[in-house]
């Protein structure tokens, strides 16, 4: 495998849809809460991406079998609009520049395959001081920053969102795609539950509030 692979097992029959990223990170917090959506919303699995820019290494089940790193595409029909997420077991290396926008080229890509209009990404935002429960947002335009900045969240200024929740957004936004961010404060050193709690309960009630258009 000398490039990104995509392994679909089934075609969902999905209308217009929303894709929802969170893949490892600071505190794993954008994978932990894109988990909680997936079980949440009852999302099944659909399609896999294999890369060789993922660690040399393979994972381990508990009956002894093998298998390489991976990203997972999950699809739900739960709700109106449907969503995709994305969770998976690691990123690029940080310094691989190439290797994150390619990976991230190829999952709007399939994205849009799917008639994505929307993209929302999660993540943990590093601090070294307590602030259980904080959440951070960025987005495509001011309309959406003011709006998610009603709902409670503070508005991330002058900074950077390293890795996939940043770059997803970012490239997103050259296709013409809207979408935001949402950062839980988290210290980064452990998987940080409370805050992925924090995010996913925001990115419900965000959902809810249907503050898009698609």
């Amino acid at each position: 495998m000398n490039k990104p692979q995509l392994k679909v097992l089934l075609e969902p029959k999905l209308k217009e849809t929303i894709l929802i990223e969170g893949l490892p990170g600071f505190g794993e917090v954008g994978k932990l809460a894109a988990g909680l959506l997936i079980e949440f919303m009852g999302a099944r699995p659909f399609a896999e991406l294999y890369s060789p820019y993922f660690p040399d290494t393979v994972f381990i089940g508990a009956d002894g079998l093998c298998r390489l790193p991976r990203y997972e595409f999950y699809a739900s029909q739960a709700r109106d609009p449907n969503f995709i997420a994305l969770i998976g077991d690691a990123q690029p290396a940080p310094d691989d520049v190439n290797a994150h926008y390619e990976l991230c080229n190829v999952i709007l890509d399939f994205a849009e395959k799917y008639n994505c209009k929307y993209i929302i990404t999660l993540g943990g935002y590093p601090t070294p001081t307590p602030e259980t429960g904080r959440l951070y947002v960025a987005a495509t335009s001011e309309r959406i920053v003011t709006r998610l900045a009603e709902l409670g969240a503070s508005v991330y200024k002058g900074g950077r969102i390293i890795g996939a929740a940043g770059l997803v957004l970012g490239l997103a936004k050259n296709r013409g795609l809207e979408g935001f961010c949402i950062l839980g404060a988290t210290s980064g050193i452990l998987p940080d539950r409370p805050a992925a709690m924090a995010v996913f309960r925001f990115l419900t009630k965000v959902l809810e509030a249907k503050l898009f258009k698609i």
